[in-house]
């Protein structure tokens, strides 16, 4: 049945997705390659939400069909206003997240904020919060704790605007550990610092070759994220420059011409034999196929779906972007933590906010029978770092 769905879909639209898994994620390092200039991101499209999509949110998010609508709605809203509130807020500007209560988007200034600019970012729609720190000066915390060799007890550490602090997590089972708290004392030098518990770390979810299942380099199955013009992007643990990659029927479909992992977990694939590329995640049956408009970032707070070759069709909300991820590997910067779940297979795969892209799976913790969280890298960062331009639909 995988196949044959496989098989519609490239005759139909798309590239395959392939899967990776195992726990623990691990970026990978990149080789430039040339290709076209980026395309600079559009507005959020206009464009009703797929029947999938919907399906998909009510199932994983506990909405009604009318709760989704509204969601995607106010979603592409927050999305469009998000970069205009922190150009008005200046230096003033200190985070910003969608609030699904509210359906807004709520900016957090510091209290020298101007009443001139306050009143322009709330009627432009936004709700705003007062905050002790800048996202600057967060943003700067954060990057001298990544200059920290991290223990593998600490799973990670990123800005979290709604607290106005640095959040650190510490596996709870290592806590007590004499490095773990070496490191914690370090990371409090640097400035507001949280310490949150987390009951398991992140893992890279690649896996080992699944018969019928689509991408695969070597022994390691793993999944397209989204077509480029030239190929495709996925995750950098998957496969080093000039691994030849395969299809979910054995043929060839190309080499891997960048790579970066850890620091990173991106890769782009270059596609020929055959094989093309077309502006469509997967649905896998879950959900109709997904056409790929553009590539505007969902705030924090934002719906967020993926598509992996071992899980599916999976849905959650975006907790926190610019998160460093301790793999045991090494850490990887500037993920996006989801609470969507994701299993060994899914590696590479797409994250998608109604029909923008996102970013492609990196790792996590935890399953989708149990549930989970799980890291992207994001996709725009990708198409600068190697010159890419993403496959879109524009009818």
């Amino acid at each position: 049945m995988r196949r044959t769905r496989l098989t519609q879909a490239l005759l139909a639209t798309l590239l395959i997705l392939g899967g990776s898994g195992a726990a623990g994620a691990a970026p990978a390092a990149a080789n430039g390659a040339t290709s076209p200039p980026v395309p600079t991101t559009g507005p959020t499209s206009s464009k009703p939400a797929s029947d999938g999509v919907l399906i998909a949110m009510q199932r994983d998010l506990g909405l009604t069909r009318k709760q989704a609508e509204a969601r995607i709605a106010a979603e592409r809203s927050a999305a469009a206003l998000d970069p205009k509130v922190r150009r008005t807020a200046g230096d003033a500007y200190a985070g910003s997240w969608f609030d699904a209560a509210n359906g807004r988007l709520t900016v957090a200034l510091t209290s020298d904020a101007s009443p001139g600019t306050r009143r322009a970012i709330e009627a432009a729609g936004a709700t705003i919060r007062t905050a002790a720190h800048t996202a600057r000066e967060l943003d700067a915390v954060k990057a001298r704790i990544d200059r920290l060799s991290a223990p593998s007890g600490v799973s990670g550490w990123h800005v979290d605007p709604t607290a106005d602090t640095v959040v650190v997590d510490v596996v709870r089972k290592d806590r007590s550990d004499n490095d773990v708290r070496r490191f914690v004392a370090r990371a409090r030098e640097a400035g507001p610092v949280t310490v949150r518990t987390v009951s398991q770390a992140p893992r890279t979810f690649a896996a080992g070759t699944v018969g019928g299942d689509p991408y695969y380099t070597g022994n390691v199955r793993c999944s397209i994220g989204f077509s480029v013009y030239g190929g495709f992007v996925t995750a950098g643990h998957c496969g080093s420059p000039g691994a030849g990659v395969s299809g979910w029927d054995g043929s060839y479909i190309g080499t891997f011409q960048g790579s970066s992992f850890p620091d990173n977990d991106y890769a782009w694939v270059s596609v020929g034999s055959g094989w093309w590329t077309v502006p469509v995640v997967l649905g896998w049956g879950t959900v109709p196929d997904q056409l790929v408009r553009g590539s505007a970032v969902a705030p924090v707070g934002s719906s967020v779906c993926r598509s992996g070759s071992t899980s599916h069709w999976h849905c959650g909300t975006v907790l926190a972007l610019n998160e460093t991820v301790n793999y045991s590997q090494g850490a990887v910067h500037q993920l996006t933590r989801t609470s969507a779940c994701a299993e060994p297979g899914d590696s590479g795969g797409s994250f998608i906010t109604g029909d923008q892209a996102q970013g492609v799976t990196s790792g996590g913790w935890g399953n989708c029978a149990g549930g989970g969280e799980t890291w992207f890298q994001p996709v725009n960062e990708i198409l600068s770092r190697y010159g890419l331009t993403l496959h879109t639909y524009t009818g």
